[in-house]
């Protein structure tokens, strides 16, 4: 194995090398290979796990102070979720250094979104004994940082609405609001068009069955706005700066 490779494909410099090693020892070769003197990687996962959990919540609590629980929640859910791991675990292409058993390699192991997942939990865990907490925090918000900016620029998973203040938050440090422009029809059938600001500035507007769809919708239509890219800008500036105090 090349270890020099390995560290450099996850960017990070191991002093005991037998913890990354052990993160990289899927269950499947460790029963075909019993004499191994390291165990297999679940309880590197289990405690990576919990280390990412930590260290994107800091990241995300520190870098979006306006933003509330639930969104923070959201898009921590979709920065640590499986398929978000095993995407980073491949563009690192971990799966190529993995230990696997014969089952497990010739039935596409070194591809499975579950098993890269688990390895790149695995990796943080040992990584976080290794070198410690802050490091740890360093080498996972590096992991993710490609992902939140693509989250930002509304190609992840996270909904509009978050998606929307993390932006702005990021690129012009101010939060939309909404407000109701209308509703009509009946009770039971009512629409309501919401409009989403930047400050007093109109950004989109959506409409639904309710104010949380037609926020979303509205978020949705704002987002293409700022996608416009320089267009978006004076606004956004005129609006921040309305914002200040005098």
């Amino acid at each position: 194995m090349d270890w020099e490779l390995v560290e450099k494909n996850l960017g990070a410099k191991f002093k005991k090398r037998a913890l990354l090693e052990q993160a990289l020892i899927h269950r499947s070769y460790r029963n075909e290979n019993p004499d191994s003197p390291l165990g297999n990687n679940e309880r590197l996962e289990y405690l990576g796990d919990a280390v990412l959990g930590l260290a994107v919540a800091q990241a995300l609590y520190e870098r979006f102070p306006e933003m509330e629980e639930g969104d923070l929640s959201q898009l921590r859910s979709f920065l640590v979720q499986r398929d978000t791991l095993a995407k980073i675990a491949e563009n690192r292409k971990l799966g190529d250094f993995l230990f696997l058993g014969v089952g497990e390699e010739h039935t596409g192991g070194r591809k499975r979104p579950r098993l890269l997942s688990s390895a790149l939990e695995a990796v943080a865990g040992a990584y976080f004994l290794d070198k410690g907490y802050v490091a740890a925090r360093r080498l996972i918000q590096a992991w993710l940082r490609t992902e939140l900016r693509r989250t930002l620029q509304g190609k992840g998973a996270a909904d509009y609405k978050s998606r929307l203040q993390a932006q702005l938050q990021e690129e012009y440090q101010i939060i939309p609001s909404y407000r109701v422009a209308e509703s009509k029809g009946p009770a039971h059938e009512r629409v309501f068009v919401v409009e989403a600001l930047a400050g007093k500035n109109f950004l989109g507007r959506g409409s639904g069955s309710s104010k949380q769809r037609a926020e979303q919708a509205a978020a949705q239509a704002a987002l293409k706005v700022l996608d416009k890219g320089e267009a978006a800008i004076p606004l956004i500036v005129s609006a921040k700066r309305r914002q200040k105090p005098n």
